[in-house]
């Protein structure tokens, strides 16, 4: 080992670059440990800003202001200056009506038209059938009749009408003269039922031309249930 020189090392020292990265080492420390316990409490009295402390005297009072209803509004009537002034509604005039006056004084008076006559009139009778028909008795009720000229000659071939209403039924019947000459030569009949009824202006006759024209007014009928007129007996004759 005699070889060897060990010399003595020098001791090692802290210059002042050292000294100072310790003491900011050592600051930065304890500034962050003073943030941690500001944190973990706010309110402490180290923290110069404390929250508690930060708006004492700070914050404004609260001025409570009543709350008031509008003035009521009260309505101004506005002064009326000028009176309206009425205008009657003009009357309204009729128109005069034109009355037609005739100059010229008539000299004739129209002659009213005769009525024409029929070429036949009739008469009716109320008799006992049994004259005609003297085995039905009571049980028979008809209408029947003749017609003759101006002269009171038969006339044969003329049509004649039975219609109306007879027992609740229609009647509209047709026979020529001249068919039934029990009565005369120019007989007709129209039998209605076996029992006799009576009735007020139901039925009615009239006699006809070849052409269907009238020759005769509608001459209404009665009937009776009395059996001494149960036959209607009519007679048609010609004006002359």
């Amino acid at each position: 080992m005699s070889n060897y020189d060990f010399e003595d090392k020098p001791k090692s020292r802290l210059d002042i670059w050292d000294m100072l990265s310790l003491l900011t080492l050592l600051m930065t420390l304890c500034i962050g440990l003073y943030f941690v316990a500001v944190y973990m409490s706010p309110n402490a009295a180290y923290n110069p800003f404390s929250p508690e402390r930060a708006f004492v005297g700070q914050l404004p009072t609260a001025t409570i202001t009543p709350i008031q209803l509008l003035p009521t509004w009260t309505p101004t009537q506005a002064a009326i200056t000028d009176t309206p002034t009425l205008t009657l509604v003009p009357t309204f005039t009729l128109e005069p009506t034109v009355t037609v006056v005739s100059l010229i004084t008539p000299s004739d008076t129209p002659t009213p038209t005769a009525t024409p006559k029929a070429p036949f009139n009739a008469t009716t009778t109320y008799i006992d059938s049994t004259i005609i028909h003297p085995e039905a008795a009571c049980n028979w009720q008809g209408v029947a009749g003749t017609i003759v000229d101006s002269n009171n000659a038969d006339m044969i071939g003329i049509t004649v009408r039975l219609t109306g209403f007879y027992n609740g039924k229609t009647q509209n019947s047709l026979t020529v003269s001249g068919v039934a000459p029990a009565y005369g030569k120019s007989g007709f009949e129209f039998f209605l039922g076996t029992v006799p009824i009576s009735s007020d202006g139901l039925l009615s006759i009239q006699i006809l031309d070849q052409a269907g024209l009238p020759l005769s007014g509608n001459i209404e009928i009665d009937t009776f249930s009395d059996c001494s007129k149960n036959l209607v007996l009519v007679k048609f004759k010609k004006n002359p």
